[in-house]
């Protein structure tokens, strides 16, 4: 008996389902040439037997649930779920166990290097992470696709990204623009990570409604922070009161993850940044952990590492000269 049903596609973009210029749609439709299948917006109408007609209900059903699971859906994928192929599905579900995100254009975002994987370990079972190394090692990114995932998964409503608004030899005030003009190429580093991994009209409307949120450090003041991912990157340039206030605007089911470079101190007195200082005093608790990563974690281009060797031997011999006593003070 012919019957007529119209599929909502929900939490799903259309066009993932349906493909560029109809391809995954073409492909649905030839697996059940017997039905009528008619694509407009969010909803498929399918007219044919009842039986087909419910089959192809529960198979792109099937589809949407799993890019909802795993913020991915590939043609291959497409075809194992309409040919019933639970082997094929079960090796793809496994092989995306280990990324992190799915980002735009087909990127795949996943812990790369030792402590990346460190970093996501101890994120299961701790709420406040720190993560201290060198620039290009990955600490931010991994903890911005740490949120993403979250965010996708419903474990949190929102994520949080803030930065203190620190640059050596600069003054907000001198800088053209209004506050938030003034701000943003601060921000700069954390919009680049998310316009990896969240598509743009999508993050533009979380944006909007408050489900994404940069902001520097000072606006987060006052706030209590529920149910959120929140990273403080650049946590170098913090002194020790500004990180007491950060880290007590925790609330309850919230994630924190404090990111920094300790070789990179940007404050006018390097003694006054807080970082160092916050680990000491807050290791040994319960829920907190702390993951240092190092020049093998750097995945820029391949000098990225040898530069920072080179900076660090410098600073390092520099350090010893001071230290080294002079003719003046030595013990005869």
């Amino acid at each position: 008996m012919a019957v007529e049903k119209v599929i909502i596609i929900e939490g799903i973009d259309p066009l993932v389902l349906f493909g560029v210029n109809n391809t995954r749609f073409d492909l649905i439709s030839k697996h059940f040439p017997k039905l009528k299948i008619i694509g407009r917006g969010n909803t498929l109408r399918v007219i044919g037997d009842e039986a087909l007609v419910d089959e192809l209900d529960r198979k792109v059903h099937a589809m949407i649930d799993f890019h909802i699971r795993y913020g991915y859906l590939s043609e291959t994928n497409i075809k194992d779920i309409l040919l019933d192929n639970p082997e094929s599905i079960e090796k793809a579900e496994e092989d995306l166990t280990d990324v992190l995100v799915y980002g735009n254009h087909g990127k795949i975002v996943k812990a790369r290097t030792v402590n990346q994987r460190k970093l996501v370990e101890m994120y299961q079972t701790n709420d406040l992470l720190f993560t201290i190394g060198p620039a290009g090692s990955g600490k931010t990114y991994t903890a911005i696709a740490l949120a993403v995932r979250a965010l996708r998964n419903k474990e949190v409503k929102r994520i949080i990204l803030t930065r203190p608004a620190v640059e050596a030899g600069e003054r907000l005030g001198f800088l053209p623009g209004d506050m938030k003009e003034k701000l943003d190429p601060y921000l700069q580093p954390l919009y680049d990570a998310l316009h990896d991994m969240i598509p743009p009209k999508k993050l533009q409307e979380f944006m909007e409604d408050g489900t994404v949120q940069i902001a520097p450090l000072a606006y987060m003041r006052g706030r209590t922070l529920d149910n959120a991912f929140v990273i403080l990157d650049e946590a170098q340039n913090t002194t020790i009161s500004q990180l007491k206030m950060f880290l007590t605007r925790m609330g309850s089911n919230a994630k924190f993850i404090v990111t920094g470079d300790i070789t990179q101190i940007d404050l006018p007195r390097k003694e006054d940044s807080g970082l160092v200082k916050a680990i000491n005093l807050l290791s040994g608790i319960d829920g907190i952990a702390v993951i240092y990563f190092d020049t093998r974690d750097i995945i820029r281009h391949k000098l990225v590492k040898y530069i920072v060797n080179a900076f660090e031997g410098a600073s390092e011999n520099s350090q010893r000269q001071t230290d080294a006593p002079t003719d003046d003070n030595q013990t005869k």
